[in-house]
């Protein structure tokens, strides 16, 4: 690897955008490229919990400490859990912890402002990646620019993996219908919620309002269903499909009901992940980061704190004169990190929908606020 390597990024999520920011600031050239027309092409999804010594710790090396707080929710940690019958059975405010709440819109744009003009090609969804010589050469609208590494931060689906990894996203057995809510219009969810997140657990069956920033709130109905079953829902008219999951939530409470019933319809999110315990064997040039090398669910809550965290150990690798030998070390410490987090996650959300979800988050919620 030369001394001052021309760097792609692909992709321009949290992580991609990370690491761009941390090669910027050490002096390096690079290039992001991003298959959205513009910031403002699509939502970004809903709120992100950044970490102390992972999301928060990349944002300070950053230098963007100050712009995360200016935006962050720290009054948003707090934690609800309610029966099926709609019960209250868990709540608190989220004193004492240290994982304050920003949207995902928010953090975009402070990564955004904090880069050089023209980093991000907007528009550009790579066709393919090639070698070329001792580099790589990146392939879009049919034209071919070359570049000494390429890191694929691009996401579940990524086109950068397969350069390193035969595996691909496997389907864990359980989906979420997304919901969105304004608080103005929407005040028995707002009332729910509570400052953070509510979740109403039991039978099979997961319900979900979390608070974003802007008086919104996201909602997620979860339950499980064979693959077969979501594939043919992605088929379907969205508003068909809400139908369908509302009746298996049939015998909860009517204002647990309404959340499905009344919130504007989002999407259909099948749980994907990758093995856990992913790795790779090192490849000269080529790496990845966040969810293109180690998708899991959400249930852990650490994805973007992965992909942040990451970005900062990548950076730093590519920034000292050790050569690929750096890279490779990060990336296994990433594997084991991430292989940690997945464990979680798979945990998480096997408990969460289960037919014992209720006394299983219950006991979570009870260890976290003893710890």
């Amino acid at each position: 690897m030369t001394t001052n390597p021309s760097i792609a990024i692909i992709g321009g999520g949290p992580g991609g955008l990370m690491l761009a920011r941390l090669l910027q600031r050490g002096g390096r050239a690079v290039t992001v490229f991003e298959r959205d027309s513009h910031a403002g092409a699509r939502p970004q999804g809903g709120s992100l919990d950044l970490h102390a010594e992972t999301g928060q710790r990349a944002m300070r090396l950053a230098g963007l400490e100050a712009e995360f707080m200016a935006e962050a929710r720290p009054e948003d940690q707090g934690d609800r859990l309610y029966d099926s019958a709609g019960r209250l059975v868990f709540d608190h405010d989220g004193a004492g912890h240290d994982r304050p709440e920003i949207d995902r819109t928010a953090l975009r744009i402070i990564l955004l402002a904090a880069l050089a003009p023209g980093t991000v090609r907007w528009g550009s969804p790579v066709e393919a990646i090639l070698p070329s010589g001792a580099g790589w050469e990146v392939i879009v609208d049919g034209r071919a620019q070359r570049f000494d590494v390429v890191v694929g931060a691009d996401g579940v689906w990524s086109r950068v993996r397969p350069l390193l990894s035969d595996a691909v996203p496997a389907y864990e057995g359980a989906t979420l219908f997304e919901l969105g809510f304004d608080v103005e219009r929407h005040p028995r969810v707002d009332a729910l919620t509570g400052h953070g997140k509510m979740f109403a657990a039991g039978d099979n069956r997961l319900l979900i309002a979390q608070r974003n920033g802007a008086g919104h709130i996201r909602g997620y109905a979860g339950l499980r269903v064979p693959e077969a079953t979501v594939q043919a829902w992605q088929a379907m008219p969205i508003e068909e499909v809400r139908g369908l999951v509302l009746a298996e939530f049939a015998g909860w409470s009517p204002e647990l009901q309404a959340l499905i019933a009344e919130g504007d319809a989002l999407a259909i999110r099948p749980m994907v992940a990758l093995p856990i315990g992913h790795r790779w064997e090192t490849r000269q040039g080529v790496t990845l980061l966040g969810d293109a090398a180690h998708v899991m669910s959400p249930f852990s809550g650490e994805g973007v704190n992965l992909a942040l965290a990451d970005a900062a150990d990548l950076a730093e690798a590519l920034l000292s004169n050790e050569g690929w030998e750096a890279v490779a070390r990060c990336e296994a410490a990433m594997a084991d990190r991430a292989a940690v987090a997945a464990e979680g996650a798979a945990q998480g959300l096997r408990l969460s929908i289960s037919p014992d979800a209720l006394d299983a988050v219950l006991e979570h919620y009870r260890e976290r606020v003893l710890a």
